[in-house]
């Protein structure tokens, strides 16, 4: 199974929707349908401020990882955090996540981003040690890894 990474847009809502129902029920967040719509439309429809990326063939993904950007004036530039990660029970642990994360490093410093981060919330527990694999660290005092690209 490919980890090749597509860009969301408007057309993937029907695909992406259940994913982050399933994602979102696996943490056991709250969220209806109307809530997710309303989170991912403006995502979607091209907010610079944030992207998803679909995980395997674009017809039928199996995962998805959602990215929002900010600048850093500690790490001088700007910042993606990972907002979501899910990739479908069934395919973890073959590599996928790990690859993942290496493509999206190499992709966003060619674009001038100068880190990558995730907060420590309680759905990263059980991945952690994918994120320190894929060369991500705790930083001083910060409840979160980062990897500067």
């Amino acid at each position: 199974m490919s980890a090749a990474l597509h860009l969301a847009g408007p057309d993937d809502l029907a695909k992406l929707e259940p994913l982050v129902a399933t994602f979102h029920d696996h943490i056991g967040q709250q969220s209806d349908e109307a809530a997710r719509l309303a989170m991912l439309t403006p995502v979607l429809d091209g907010t610079p401020l944030a992207v998803v990326y679909l995980i395997g063939i674009r017809r039928a993904p199996v995962g998805y990882i959602a990215l929002s950007f900010g600048y850093s004036f500690a790490m001088g530039g700007i910042t993606a955090s990972v907002e979501e990660f899910f990739i479908r029970e069934k395919l973890r642990r073959r590599g996928m996540g790990g690859e993942v994360l290496g493509s999206l490093a190499s992709a966003l410093s060619g674009h001038g981003v100068v880190a990558m981060r995730v907060s420590a919330l309680p759905w990263l527990r059980p991945c952690e040690k994918l994120f320190y694999r894929a060369l991500f660290r705790a930083d001083e005092g910060a409840p979160e890894l980062i990897r500067r690209l």
